[in-house]
C-alpha cells in the first residue's frame, strides 16, 4: 500500500493546483520503484511545485521612529533604511519600524538591522540571531554601600570574556536540569555549555552597572498606578537606592540553539519560498519543528533570567546584602501577543500588559549615562518597541581609527586606550575584566544619550520615569583572540 498521500504533499510545501494530481502521481511512481522517502521530497518539489509564498515584488513600507542629527546619522539611517526596505518584501512580515538606536548589522540585503522590529506570523530565528534573548535585569538594594567595595564583590562573583567556566568552577543551579534528557531536538546535548556558562556574561557590549536612584513621592506614585506595585512598595520610604543592573544574553547555549532554529527554517522555508534569503527564513509556529523551537525559545530565555539572578544573588551575598526586589527585561528576542509573533532584533517591548498596564524598561545608553527607567506607550504605528540602548553610527574599526588607535604597538594601543577612558569616565569606578580598556564600548562609540532620550519622548515610544546614575561598570574588555591574529607571512 502506498504511503505517500496529498497530507504529505502538503506538508513538503507542494502548492495545491492542477498539477497536483501529478505531483502526487510521480511521487508514487518513484515510491513503488524503491526509492526512499528523502529523495522522492526532493525530486517532486524540484519538478513541479511553483513557489508557493512569494516574496513581494515591491519593497516594504515600515515606520521610522528616527531622526538624523549629524552627518553621521545621514549615512547610518540610509543604510537602515535599504535593509528594511528589503526586509519588509520577506511575505510574512506585516509591520515593521526602526528604533532611535538603528545601524545596520550585517551586509546580506534585508538583513534586519539593530534597533529593529517586526510583526511577522511565523518565527524568524535570523530576526534575534545568536545573542538569543540578550536582556536586562536590576536588582535594587538600600543605598549607602562604597562603591569600590560592591564593585570588587561584583567582579568576584562573576566572570566576562570567551568560552566558559572550567569544570571546576561552574555554579551549580536546578535551571539545567530541565534539559539534561531533553528530546528537544534544538536543545539535546546543549546540558554541558548551560552548566559551563552560568553567571558568564560574555563579552562586547555585555556589562555589570552599578547605579543609584532617586526615589521621590512623585516616581513611587507612577509605579503604583501603572502596575508595578512590587516595585513602587521596596522603593517607599527611601530617598535614595543602589541598582545593580547586568546586560548580557544566553550566550554559546543561545548561539547553538539560533544556530540549528537556522537550518530548520531554511529547511522548512526554501521548498515553498524558494527566493526567500536564509537570514529572512522562517518556521512555522503550528509545525513540530516550530513548536519545538518554541519551547526551546522558552527555555533559552528562563536560562538567561537566571544566569542575571545569580550574579545579582553572589554579589550581593559575598556583602551580606538583602535586595528590595529585581525586575528586568528582555530585548533581543521574539514575543507572541495574540497569533501574531513580534521580533525585536534589539528592540525593547512597549506595549500593555495582559494586567492592562504598560510594560516596565530599561535602556541603557552608556557606561557613564544613566540607565532609563521607562514605561511603555504601546506605539502600534512603530510596532509597540523602543530602543534598546543608544546604537552605533559607525563600525568598531572606524571608531578605533578615529581614536587614533589603528596602528599603535600594544603597549602605546592600552597606553592611549586607557587616557580616553578617563577623560571620558571621571570620577566613575570603571573596570574592564582583563585589565585592558576597550575604547569601542567607551561613550564615544555609541550615540549620544541625550539624542537618543530626545527622540524617545518625540516619537513617543515610553514615558522616562526614573534615571538609574552611574556609579561604576564591569565589561570584558580587549583580551587577546587567535581568531584574529594574522598568520606568519611564508
Amino acid at each position: 500500500m502506498s504511503r505517500i498521500g496529498g497530507k504529505l504533499l502538503l506538508s513538503w510545501g507542494v502548492e495545491p493546483g492542477p498539477r497536483f494530481k501529478d505531483v502526487l502521481a510521480e511521487a508514487r511512481r518513484l515510491e513503488s520503484l524503491g526509492t526512499d522517502t528523502d529523495a522522492i521530497r526532493e525530486a517532486v518539489v524540484a519538478l513541479f511545485p511553483k513557489p508557493a509564498i512569494l516574496v513581494r515584488k515591491s519593497k516594504g513600507a515600515f515606520a521610522e521612529a528616527i531622526t538624523a542629527e549629524t552627518d553621521e546619522d545621514v549615512e547610518n539611517i540610509a543604510a537602515v533604511r535599504r535593509h528594511m526596505a528589503e526586509l519588509m518584501r520577506c511575505p510574512m512580515l506585516e509591520h515593521g519600524a526602526v528604533m532611535p538606536d538603528a545601524c545596520p548589522a550585517g551586509s546580506a540585503p534585508g538583513t534586519i538591522p539593530v534597533g529593529g522590529a517586526v510583526i511577522s506570523r511565523a518565527i524568524h530565528p535570523a530576526f534575534h540571531s545568536a545573542d538569543i534573548c540578550c536582556s536586562m535585569y536590576a536588582t535594587v538594594f538600600p543605598d549607602g554601600v562604597d562603591t569600590s567595595v560592591f564593585m570588587d564583590a561584583l567582579q568576584a562573583s562573576t566572570r566576562f570574556g570567551p568560552g566558559g567556566r572550567a569544570p571546576d568552577d561552574q555554579i551549580a543551579d536546578p535551571i539545567t536540569d530541565d534539559i539534561e534528557e531533553t528530546r528537544n531536538p534544538f536543545l539535546t546535548g546543549l546540558v554541558g555549555r548551560a552548566k559551563a556558562q552560568l553567571c558568564d556574561q560574555g563579552d562586547g557590549n555585555h556589562f555589570a552597572y552599578l547605579g543609584s536612584l532617586e526615589v521621590s513621592d512623585g516616581l513611587v506614585a507612577t509605579l503604583a498606578d501603572t502596575g508595578q506595585a512590587g516595585l513602587a512598595g521596596a522603593l517607599r520610604g527611601s530617598a535614595r537606592v543602589n541598582v545593580l543592573v547586568t546586560h548580557h544574553g544566553s550566550r554559546d547555549l543561545g548561539a547553538q540553539v539560533y544556530k540549528r532554529g537556522l537550518a530548520a527554517a531554511v529547511q522548512h522555508t526554501k521548498p515553498i519560498s524558494p527566493e526567500t534569503p536564509p537570514h529572512q527564513a522562517w518556521l512555522d509556529p503550528e509545525s513540530d519543528a516550530g513548536v519545538a523551537y518554541w519551547e526551546a525559545l522558552d527555555y533559552v530565555a528562563r536560562w538567561t533570567r537566571r544566569n542575571h539572578q545569580l550574579v545579582h544573588e553572589r554579589t550581593l551575598a559575598r556583602l551580606g546584602i538583602s535586595a528590595l526586589t529585581a525586575f528586568g527585561n528582555e530585548h533581543n528576542f521574539v514575543w507572541k501577543r495574540g497569533d501574531r509573533y513580534f521580533h525585536g532584533k534589539g528592540a525593547t517591548p512597549a506595549w500593555t500588559g495582559a494586567d492592562g498596564h504598560p510594560l516596565m524598561g530599561l535602556i541603557p545608553l552608556n557606561m557613564a549615562a544613566p540607565i532609563l527607567l521607562t514605561l511603555g506607550r504601546d506605539r502600534t504605528e512603530f510596532t509597540s518597541f523602543s530602543p534598546h540602548g543608544a546604537g552605533r553610527n559607525k563600525s568598531r574599526t572606524a571608531l578605533l581609527r578615529e581614536a587614533g588607535l589603528i596602528g599603535l604597538e600594544p603597549e602605546a594601543f592600552i597606553a592611549r586606550s586607557r587616557d580616553l577612558l578617563e577623560r571620558q569616565t571621571e570620577g566613575l569606578d570603571v573596570r574592564f575584566f582583563f585589565d585592558r580598556p576597550d575604547v569601542s564600548e567607551s561613550p564615544m562609540a555609541y550615540k549620544a544619550a541625550d539624542q537618543v532620550r530626545a527622540q524617545i519622548e518625540a516619537f513617543d515610544l515610553a514615558d522616562v520615569v526614573g534615571l538609574i546614575m552611574p556609579k561604576g561598570s564591569i565589561m570584558a574588555g580587549d583580551y587577546d583572540k587567535p581568531w584574529f591574529r594574522k598568520k606568519p607571512k611564508s
